[in-house]
């Protein structure tokens, strides 16, 4: 991959590339005067991850306050999904994204745009299990107008006011997904709607990245179509360099000493997946990388037999560890399956966004068969 996550860290700015430049530090780096602390060991990691009684985690994705007196449910974590809707995701990702291409053949498609909808349809069938398809469909569309209404407010300096155009707009597509949800006879309409928005958003932007990635490498398309490289190793290199959710938060509870460093009660701890990625002592060296950064887009290594795939914590630790990790991760399996059968070639270059986590924009994609290439 050619973005700058792969060329190095000097190319990265803001917060990105203050989080890449503490690779390999072995104790917390404060971003600014007052924090934010950055985490760097896998050991420290966990450590905040884990004690939900020293770490809160923050906010939620809505950036929506609590009523005054009101304290947020610190146990309110979701009860992962069950592996057999895994096969069920992934069976629908592929019928949905066969049809997008084929409604639009011979024409360019954004990643991130093709993806949307089958990625929301096939997470709507593993999370509502029983549910016929048009309504599953109006769930996912739901779905998709709620990620589109809470970007703005995800991206805002400061959480929107409760009155504000934003907030209103974010607020009629949460209840209307929501009252969705409540006709289906769902108990929990509101954390149902979290747990689809996540499952949703997440899947999309590793999926773009793992389609730009195949796109500026035929030769590992090639590989796919073969059979010579495993789908699964470009998952996992693709959420080690390009994780989509690469940094979370949490906020001391109380003051903590972490590796030496002293956090004060109420100071922003980091945790970064994609910091960790980079570590030497979580990924195994690939025989074209020097020094101990490990920087390259190289699938190859999680061929290894001794791999430990997941080591840098992709889906997050503890109670708020991401509910969905089977379901994302056979979707994006059955994605690079589905990819390594056509040819996907980049039609203009990609470039990082920073505005909600990291996206490829602009990722622009020809798809073809692949037998209309070799002929």
């Amino acid at each position: 991959m050619t973005s700058v996550l792969e060329r190095g860290t000097e190319q990265a700015d803001g917060r990105l590339g203050a989080v890449l430049r503490a690779v390999g530090r072995p104790q917390p780096v404060a971003l600014g005067r007052h924090g934010p602390w950055v985490v760097t060991t896998l050991e420290h990691a966990r450590s905040v991850l884990t004690d939900p009684g020293a770490f809160d985690f923050p906010v939620d994705v809505s950036r929506r306050s609590l009523p005054r007196g009101e304290e947020r449910d610190r146990d309110a974590g979701f009860v992962p999904l069950p592996r057999a809707r895994t096969a069920v995701a992934a069976d629908v990702l592929v019928d949905e994204l066969r049809a997008a291409v084929r409604s639009r053949a011979g024409a360019e498609h954004d990643a991130m745009r093709l993806l949307r909808r089958p990625v929301a349809r096939a997470t709507a069938a593993a999370v509502l299990d029983g549910v016929a398809d048009p309504e599953r469909d109006a769930v996912a569309d739901a779905v998709l107008a709620w990620i589109d209404a809470l970007a703005p407010v995800i991206a805002a300096l400061r959480p929107p006011g409760r009155w504000s155009r934003v907030r209103r707009h974010e607020d009629a597509a949460r209840t209307r997904l929501e009252s969705l949800l409540r006709a289906l006879d769902d108990p929990e309409p509101a954390r149902t709607a979290t747990m689809l928005a996540a499952g949703t958003q997440v899947p999309i932007a590793a999926g773009a990245w793992l389609l730009v990635a195949l796109a500026e490498r035929p030769a590992l398309q090639q590989r796919l179509g073969t059979g010579d490289l495993e789908p699964s190793s470009v998952v996992w290199e693709v959420l080690r360099l390009t994780p989509p959710t690469w940094v979370t938060a949490r906020v001391a509870r109380r003051a903590v000493v972490l590796g030496g460093e002293r956090v004060p009660e109420g100071g922003v701890v980091l945790v970064s997946p994609l910091l960790l990625g980079r570590l030497a002592e979580l990924v195994p060296a690939h025989e074209q990388e020097t020094g101990d950064t490990r920087g390259l887009f190289a699938p190859d290594r999680w061929q290894d037999p001794h791999a430990r795939p997941g080591a840098w914590l992709p889906f997050g630790a503890g109670p708020h560890a991401c509910p969905g990790r089977s379901v994302g991760l056979a979707q994006l399996v059955a994605l690079t399956t589905w990819a390594g059968g056509v040819h996907l070639e980049l039609a203009a270059p990609v470039h990082l966004d920073q505005s909600r986590g990291i996206f490829p924009r602009p990722a622009r994609l020809a798809v073809t068969a692949r037998d209309e290439v070799e002929g």
